[in-house]
């Protein structure tokens, strides 16, 4: 099951090997429809090589009820019509607890890749997510060892935890070899190492004013220092255009504006800059495995690994840290940060061991 941008490079390398182990598997890609943009959904298709998904259930944007409940409306009658044995969620999104939710109350096994995150911050609805698919999984698959340690605590049985590593990695090694065929810098005029990419999306930063203003700081304060390409998410863009801060980044003459990129122009933008600026849990993700500099503009983080071993330090909207920091990184004084373990690419065949052996 794939909702939103951040799944289908997770769900690729699994299907992938699924689909090649065709005696054990039967696998049926179901696409929810939360991001629907081409931009966000249909490249990143193109990319990572994802087949046409098997069901489309088109249920759109809207609150957080509105899309739980149409994606449990809309999934149900798949799984009984596929009579399906088990169902593979995949991170965080509205669409990863509603097929879980489906999937337990007609007694059918769930597995859960990125299980065991936690920011502890209940406001962000990511969080509830997290928390309440993991309850009622009965395969906990895991990417780093404090996931195990929070599944542990919340009194999940060791038996249903599996530490299989980051498969979020395993998409980004396959991947590598079409990075250097990629023409995003030169098509946006910069040169590797001398530039900065950022991203910034999440409800907390942009749809209050106030947050998205101190936001715009951060990224301005940066741009003074060096280019910045701006990939900006559609809900950003639109609430950009609401606050009138539209004149405010016209202003800043060495930041681009680029629409949301494609998966393999995000991943030669991230191993080619001086640093990364996001709110993204992805993209900390990838610039650790990258060891590029990353400053994550959020409060907290359900990945804290990219911190504690990573290159990615916490500055939520403080723009004199931001500014700092990235005068550190120029001049060579950043800390340097290492892989966490088993973000090795072998994720994916890890998970469908767990998964064959069980099922």
């Amino acid at each position: 099951m794939v909702s939103a941008r951040p799944n289908f490079m997770k769900v690729a390398p699994i299907l992938a090997l699924m689909k090649a182990r065709e005696d054990v598997f039967s696998p049926v890609l179901v696409h929810t429809g939360q991001h629907y943009d081409a931009d966000l959904s249909d490249v990143f298709f193109e990319d990572l090589d994802l087949p046409e998904a098997a069901h489309y259930l088109a249920v759109g944007s809207g609150s957080h009820a509105e899309m739980t409940a149409k994606t449990m409306m809309a999934f149900e009658p798949v799984l009984l019509e596929e009579k399906a044995d088990a169902v593979l969620v995949v991170g965080d999104v509205t669409g990863t607890l509603a097929c879980a939710l489906d999937a337990a109350k007609l007694h059918i096994a769930v597995a859960h890749v990125e299980a065991g995150l936690r920011s502890r911050d209940r406001k962000m609805p990511e969080e509830v997510n997290r928390v309440l698919t993991d309850a009622i999984s009965d395969f906990l698959l895991t990417p780093s060892r404090d996931a195990d340690e929070n599944l542990l605590s919340e009194g999940i049985p060791s038996e249903r935890i599996h530490f299989v590593g980051n498969v979020m990695v395993d998409s980004l090694r396959r991947a590598e070899g079409a990075l250097d065929r990629s023409t995003v810098l030169a098509d946006n005029g910069v040169s590797a190492g001398a530039f900065a990419y950022a991203t910034m999306h999440r409800d907390f930063n942009v749809d209050v004013a106030e947050s998205l203003a101190r936001g715009l700081e951060v990224i301005e304060r940066v741009q003074e220092r060096l280019p910045v390409l701006f990939a900006v998410h559609p809900r950003t863009k639109a609430r950009i255009a609401r606050f009138g801060f539209d004149e405010r980044l016209a202003r800043m003459g060495n930041l681009k504006r680029l629409t949301p990129v494609g998966y393999v122009d995000s991943l030669r933008l991230q191993r080619d800059a001086a640093l990364v600026l996001t709110d993204s849990a992805g993209l900390q993700e990838e610039s650790t495995v990258f060891q590029t500099p990353c400053l994550t503009m959020r409060p907290n983080t359900e990945r804290p690994v990219t911190v504690e071993e990573g290159t990615a330090v916490i500055v939520n909207l403080d723009a004199d840290l931001a500014a700092s920091l990235t005068d550190d990184i120029l001049a060579g004084r950043f800390k340097s940060g290492s892989i966490p373990a088993k973000w090795d690419g072998r994720a994916s065949e890890r998970i469908v061991e767990v998964l064959e052996r069980a099922l």
